[in-house]
């Protein structure tokens, strides 16, 4: 078990506002940068602070590089945290394998499992599920061998069909008057924009979920973001530099 200097942020302040942005994304505990695509540790401590307790029970069904778990041992929080990419698995349990002087009582559950069967978990059992899904197939986790994976549908429609699967689950599993939280971003296709966080906040809405907030989540350092800026004058669009982080409740 790893030991850890700095185990949490400097200078950390709840965010009061729908405008989220993080220049310099946290590297404190065992967080890293290094699996692609991987939500800010700030989001998610954000998030776990403000809509839930200690002792609380959350979910992640796609935990990815595994930011979640770190939080939710870091904060306390009770975690179930399943991915359909066995990668994302090990590089989770490899993350939250560190110690810590709190004598906390939490228990994180890290298990092999397709977000859109959330069978092992009761109904109106979870205070808190957050995730930050694939967005389409800008990046793909998964190789051939894993065909389910949602990372690997190009279709827009098809795509949210999924989600719409994933949004019930995810409903069912709430506790009444609890949250959901799911950052999502857009994209282009042909040069034109492409609404896909709205398309996926109509699924939420769509089974149940209401809308508490929608927060504007600036995006900071893009892989390729200098080629792609001078694509944007040559062939005239705009970068998408913000995503939307939306806080659905079950009420």
């Amino acid at each position: 078990m790893k030991k850890i200097k700095k185990l949490d942020p400097e200078n950390f302040e709840q965010e009061t506002s729908t405008v989220w942005s993080y220049p310099k994304r946290g590297n404190w505990a065992t967080h890293n940068s290094k699996y692609r695509g991987n939500w800010a540790p700030e989001v998610v401590r954000n998030i776990i602070l403000r809509y839930s307790e200690e002792g609380d029970c959350l979910l992640d069904p796609m935990i990815g590089g595994g930011t979640t778990a770190i939080e939710a041992k870091l904060l306390n929080r009770n975690l179930i945290a399943y991915d359909i990419n066995p990668k994302a698995i090990e590089i989770t349990k490899d993350l939250i394998d560190f110690e810590i002087e709190d004598n906390f009582d939490n228990k994180i559950t890290i298990e092999l499992n397709d977000a859109r069967n959330l069978s092992k978990i009761d109904d109106n059992s979870i205070d808190l599920s957050l995730t930050h899904p694939p967005y389409v197939d800008i990046i793909k986790y998964s190789n051939k061998e894993i065909k389910e994976d949602i990372s690997s549908i190009h279709d827009l429609d098809e795509f949210c069909e999924q989600i719409e699967i994933i949004a019930k689950e995810l409903y069912r599993v709430t506790k009444k008057n609890k949250y959901c939280a799911i950052l999502m971003g857009d994209t282009r296709r042909n040069k034109m924009y492409q609404p896909l966080a709205f398309m996926v906040m109509q699924r939420f809405l769509k089974v149940g979920f209401a809308l508490k907030e929608d927060i504007i989540k600036h995006q900071h350092n893009c892989k390729a973001t200098g080629f792609w800026a001078k694509r944007s004058i040559e062939y005239n669009f705009l970068l998408i530099m913000h995503e939307h982080l939306f806080i659905f409740q079950k009420t």
